[in-house]
């Protein structure tokens, strides 16, 4: 397990510094969201390649790919055309002269070492001795599909409202929307639980929690609903919004 981890490290520090170096050539730091999903399907291909290739590992590596794809491809079309990230744009006038190096630090090598926690569930799963898949591993899938489902369609009925110049300024409260502020975001926690369920089958798969619990964090708590609501602090139609719809699980909305 040692030599795959340290393997996998680097592995990550060279791919995240080529996207740093991508950066500075574009001019846009935004590209690293892109490459988010890619790293995922470049390190669990490479697990199939030097590690245990069992039903399980070959499973998981379908789902990674599956969401991995999908997102960096959705990303990339919604950025086509486009002036680079709020968020991104932000930090680029917020840290002066020492943009560089703080976009090298805190942008792509923090991903890369989130990358790495996030899944640590696979990386546990194909170094490990494992058990066939159970019932536990059946139910994992079903939880992915519910977060695939809700992130993937989130992000559809977004793009469609967006892209009609009626809703320029609008906040989008139909679909799946109704129900839950952050549909996306609720898709992307859950469908990592469902892979942390279906990487269960030895006994070192509950140290992977890390996994799915960092992913939940950084949404709940750190760069996901809290970055993108301080977006939409005083619009009076976020905050009539905001009073009625549940900011993570979906739930029938308040009246």
């Amino acid at each position: 397990m040692e030599s795959l981890l340290l393997i996998s490290t680097l592995c990550v520090l060279g791919y995240v510094t080529t996207w740093f170096i991508f950066s500075l050539i574009f001019k846009r730091n935004d590209i690293m969201d892109i490459a988010w999903g890619i790293g995922y399907i470049l390190l669990c291909g490479l697990y199939t390649q030097i590690a245990e290739t069992s039903p399980r590992a070959w499973l998981l590596y379908l789902l990674v790919l599956i969401w991995g794809l999908r997102l960096s491809i959705h990303i990339c079309l919604r950025n086509k055309g486009k002036t680079e990230d709020f968020r991104y744009k932000q930090w680029r006038n917020d840290w002066g002269k020492w943009f560089y190096i703080r976009s090298y630090g805190q942008i792509y090598l923090l991903q890369g070492f989130l990358l790495l926690l996030i899944i640590s569930p696979i990386t546990i799963s194909v170094t490990q001795p494992s058990s066939p898949l159970s019932l536990i591993n059946y139910i994992g899938v079903g939880v992915w599909i519910t977060g695939f489902f809700f992130e993937s369609i989130g992000d559809t009925q977004l793009t469609k409202f967006k892209s009609n110049p009626e809703n320029k300024g609008k906040i989008i409260q139909n679909g799946l929307w109704k129900y839950t502020r952050h549909p996306n975001y609720f898709g992307e926690v859950t469908l990592w639980w469902g892979i942390w369920m279906v990487s269960l089958g030895n006994i070192f798969s509950w140290l992977s929690l890390v996994g799915p619990l960092t992913i939940t964090i950084l949404i709940l708590f750190v760069s996901g609903i809290p970055m993108l609501e301080k977006k939409y602090k005083g619009n009076r139609e976020f905050e009539n919004y905001k009073k009625r719809t549940s900011p993570f699980f979906p739930l029938p909305q308040k009246k």
